[in-house]
């Protein structure tokens, strides 16, 4: 047994906590870039609270997914703002954009240097400066992981800034900041969350105390997403999601991921694709595609039997099949009325080029059997 295992500084979790920002944030400086997502008037109340601990706030809107020339034009903002640390709210757009941008802060040069994929690909030699993550929404996990996602539309690719440097200093996860989400986020991010534990649990990396996360994880998803769905307004359902995504991120970071996000990346570089809603439409045909090519190929793999095991705990029934489980989560998108790929402008023609994408991706080094061609063409086909 040998892992690593490395997350945020601190964490806060529970009903209320961001009221304990200020507290935190004043410890950490004196002037803060405040990053929002497109409604900026959702951090208002945040924003008092750090002005009333003598914070100077400089504000930062992100109106959608961040990409490089928006960190690059941010980072020059927040310098010439004299800014010391970065207090980022919204969903998983604004805390990306936030944890980029305390890179950047620490480091000298253009994002472009340090980019996976589309940059020079080098090291961060500095650790951010001090970031605070508050998330909004259920389902990125991004509050307790090492990388920022930023998109190129001139490259039509999503790529990372990666280094152990940018784990935030403290994420706060307050369940309270999530019971306004409308209908369609709460099923995208939920599912996300979701994803983001079967895929860590059946990973080429998956680790001892990952596995603990997934495992509680799943089994709280199982009747907390269709609940929180149903009603918006139910407090138990909603902090067993904000636990839900903590737990994902938590065992993302740590054991990665797999096919599912291996698409993701390149859907989400080529089309106004929400991240969540892609992975959402692509999990059901990846843990198909994965279990029957585990069992044809490697039928004594680990990962078929923990594939079962995700079906014992969304049935409850002690002998669910692997493939009960993949009807489980097809019936639950269903349900949750996740709209397909050719919602986002998809088309058959793209195809062919997504599966290479997705083919080189590096979520999909963990996926738990290398998969062909022809499987990786299905699983986008069939999402479309």
């Amino acid at each position: 047994m040998s892992f690593e295992f490395a997350t945020a500084a601190r964490i806060l979790f529970g009903p209320g906590v961001s009221s304990q920002v200020a507290h935190a944030a004043a410890a950490m400086g004196s002037r803060a870039l405040v990053v929002t997502g497109a409604t900026p008037e959702r951090a208002a109340p945040m924003v008092r609270q750090l002005e009333a601990a003598a914070i100077s706030c400089s504000p930062f809107p992100v109106a959608g997914e961040p990409t490089v020339d928006l960190i690059r034009g941010g980072a020059e903002y927040a310098r010439r703002e004299r800014c010391e640390l970065v207090v980022a709210m919204g969903g998983g757009s604004a805390l990306d954009a936030g944890k980029a941008l305390a890179a950047m802060l620490a480091n000298p040069g253009d994002p472009l240097d340090y980019l996976e994929v589309i940059g020079r690909g080098q090291p961060l030699a500095h650790a951010s400066v001090p970031f605070i993550a508050i998330p909004t929404t259920a389902g990125t996990g991004t509050e307790v992981t090492r990388n920022a996602v930023l998109a190129s539309p001139q490259h039509r690719v999503k790529a990372s800034l990666r280094s152990p440097g940018m784990l935030p200093r403290l994420a706060v996860v307050d369940p309270e900041l999530t019971y306004d989400l409308p209908r369609p986020i709460t099923a995208a991010t939920g599912l996300d969350a979701l994803t983001q534990l079967i895929e860590p649990y059946t990973s080429v990396r998956a680790n001892p105390m990952t596995d603990m996360f997934c495992v509680e994880g799943i089994r709280r998803a199982e009747w907390a997403l269709p609940r929180a769905w149903e009603n918006g307004g139910d407090r138990e359902a909603r902090a067993a999601m904000a636990w839900v995504s903590l737990l994902g991120g938590l065992s993302l970071a740590n054991a990665g991921l797999g096919a599912a996000h291996g698409f993701a990346a390149p859907v989400g570089g080529m089309f106004p694709a929400p991240h969540g809603a892609v992975c959402a439409a692509i999990l059901p045909y990846a843990m198909e595609v994965n279990v029957r090519a585990l069992g044809v190929r490697q039928p004594e793999s680990p990962a078929l039997a923990r594939y079962e095991e995700i079906a014992r705990l969304l049935t409850g029934r002690p002998q669910a099949s692997a493939r009960d489980g993949v009807r489980w989560v097809t019936d639950l998108c269903l349900r949750l009325e996740i709209p397909p790929l050719r919602a986002y402008g998809v088309r058959a023609a793209d195809l062919p080029d997504l599966a290479a994408k997705a083919d080189g991706a590096s979520s999909m080094k963990g996926n738990p059997i290398a998969l062909t061609p022809d499987e990786l063409h299905e699983i986008i086909s069939r999402a479309l």
